[in-house]
């Protein structure tokens, strides 16, 4: 593969003589450094590079160009190259200039640049190369190449194919997807001693060259984590937990951090991968502390490590099926590795989307129909029609997210506004955004196609009107609904089957104790719930991570209570 560009377009040359020797000394080696004074020349460079299937890198542009505002060049750049990383260079001191603010503000909320980059101001500047460091690495995270730490091999609409990425997607393995046929799978095929040049067809294959070379074909998803190093399955020796937490959303993996940063002994079990239903977003830009934003598989995978290193015990593809009292503890069933105690549960298991329930569609989820934003999709739609039914901030990121690739988005909004369910700087993205078609009052009632999604029917809710539009994929984020039917009778539900906790418990007349229950305690003592799947909760990221850190101080109590509630030599 070509060395990848780095481009930095700036009027002044000083200043771009010293952007340019600082991209040089870090990163020439591997990436082609290039400056340019003009927007036109910045737009020959990267039209030619298009051209040519040359990547691009990172692009850093001077707002005030002489021919042309930075923030356009970049926008531009969104579209010609969109796994590029785009950014506005300002100069130090700059933020006090209101122009300058307005401009990065817009293009922000427009889409247009990923962040700003202060300009190295010395010869030695390491914010700034910290800063396009980082730029590189996110950018680094989203190239195809035929060398890559997994290699996923099959046909483009194989519906396992589909499965596999969104796992090591969601999972933060990176990986690319080659599709069968292609000159770079024949490559890696032939690489392993794989390649039938007269059979288009065969097995999914996942090749790990970073783990010495282990192929997989047609793998469960145990079967790829066990590969990877991630556990599926438990010693018998290891059977015994302070905290059994079920779930590896942001609230399950806040506990996870927390609880087992503070000594206790934490088995934390996902039945799919990490994240949970926040791990499938693009992109979160309103979580505290990442100006940047960043993807909800890199916040779960940074929550996974955090807990591994404190401790923590994992099972990933691994369902709990049953949790009951048991002679003062709680015994649980988990699915292909049996059973295992805990002195106390934090139930973490969030929400699913709703299914569509239209068979039509729904015979057809995994080739084109997907439930949840299945960002591992992104790239395999270039050029096709993609729709994305749904109102609120995970679909908005979707639909952001699939615009840099597909010929054209449409946003399917049950209400009449987008504002009623997203976060305005979503809005504002989505509505300044040219590639993206809204289509508000509006809902899926019917579709179709062979052995691949080809259209869907959509109807105006207030006036009753139907049309038919391509679609080679549509992903479905509709309302929310609790897995919570296999829990123990003692747990009591709401009408909608979230669980109750705290005050809400007590007010339902099922506390069993004198002492009231914890805010996050079920009726079930010692039994706890937080994030989506608690009745009343805020469906937001940081109010799920908040609940999942908070309730570990009340499984602290909760233990403390029934230690001098053991009488003297017992357990």
């Amino acid at each position: 593969m070509p060395r990848p560009l780095l481009l930095a377009v700036d009027a002044d040359p000083e200043s771009l003589s010293r952007i340019e020797a600082h991209l040089q000394r870090r990163f020439g080696a591997d990436f082609r450094v290039r400056g340019e004074q003009t927007g036109a020349a910045a737009l020959a460079q990267l039209e030619a590079a298009r051209d040519r299937g040359d990547p691009v890198a990172t692009v850093l542009a001077e707002q005030w160009l002489p021919d042309l505002p930075g923030a356009e060049l970049l926008g531009r750049v969104r579209t010609m190259h969109p796994d590029a990383r785009r950014a506005l260079l300002v100069p130090w001191g700059a933020w006090s200039d209101r122009p300058t603010a307005e401009a990065i503000l817009r293009a922000m909320a427009m889409g247009d640049i990923n962040y700003y980059v202060l300009k190295p101001w010395s010869e030695l500047d390491e914010l700034f190369n910290r800063t396009v460091g980082e730029f590189v690495h996110e950018w680094s995270r989203t190239v195809v190449s035929a060398l890559r730490e997994v290699i996923v091999v099959a046909e483009r609409r194989a519906a396992r194919a589909h499965g596999i990425r969104n796992l090591l997607t969601r999972n933060g393995i990176p990986h690319a997807f080659l599709e069968r046929g292609t000159a770079a799978a024949n490559t890696a095929l032939g690489k392993i001693g794989m390649l039938h040049p007269d059979t288009p067809s065969g097995p999914v294959v996942v090749w790990m060259p970073a783990l010495g070379g282990k192929v997989l074909l047609d793998p469960s998803d145990a079967e790829i984590c066990e590969a990877w190093g991630i556990r599926t399955e438990l010693p018998d020796e290891e059977r015994d937990f302070d905290v059994l937490v079920v779930g590896a959303g942001p609230a399950g993996l806040a506990a996870s951090v927390y609880a087992s940063s503070e000594g206790l002994r934490i088995l934390t079990v996902e039945r799919e991968s990490l994240g949970g239903q926040a791990g499938s977003s693009s992109l979160i830009r309103n979580y505290l502390g990442f100006s940047r934003g960043l993807s909800g598989a890199e916040l779960a995978q940074r929550g996974y490590q955090q807990a591994w290193v404190f401790g923590a015990h994992f099972l990933l593809t691994r369902e709990v099926t049953r949790v009951n009292p048991f002679d003062g503890r709680f015994l649980a069933h988990i699915s292909d590795v049996g059973e295992v105690t805990a002195k106390t549960v934090v139930l973490a298991t969030g929400v699913a989307y709703r299914r569509l329930g239209i068979p039509e569609i729904e015979r057809l989820t995994g080739a084109g129909v997907y439930y949840g934003a299945s960002v591992s999709e992104a790239q395999a739609l270039g050029g096709l029609q993609v729709a994305v039914l749904g109102g609120g901030n995970s679909a908005a990121q979707a639909v952001l997210h699939l615009a840099r690739y597909a010929a054209g988005v449409r946003l399917i909004v049950w209400s009449k506004s987008l504002g009623e369910g997203m976060s305005q700087y979503l809005v504002d993205e989505i509505e300044s955004n040219p590639g993206i078609i809204v289509e508000l009052d509006s809902e899926v009632v019917g579709g179709g196609g062979e052995a691949w999604l080809q259209e869907i029917v959509l109807r105006r809710r207030s006036t009753g009107d139907q049309k038919t539009v391509a679609a080679d994929a549509l992903f479905i984020m509709i309302g929310a609904e609790p897995h919570t039917s296999w829990l123990p009778p003692e747990v009591v539900r709401d009408e909608r089957g979230f669980v109750l906790a705290g005050s809400d418990v007590v007010a339902s007349g099922d506390w069993p104790l004198e002492r009231a229950p914890f805010p996050y305690e079920t009726s079930l003592p010692g039994f706890f719930a937080v994030g989506d799947v608690r009745s009343s909760s805020v469906k937001r990221v940081a109010s799920a991570v908040g609940e999942g850190s908070v309730v570990v101080s009340q499984l602290h109590q909760y233990l403390a209570a029934q230690r001098a509630k053991a009488p003297a030599g017992g357990p």
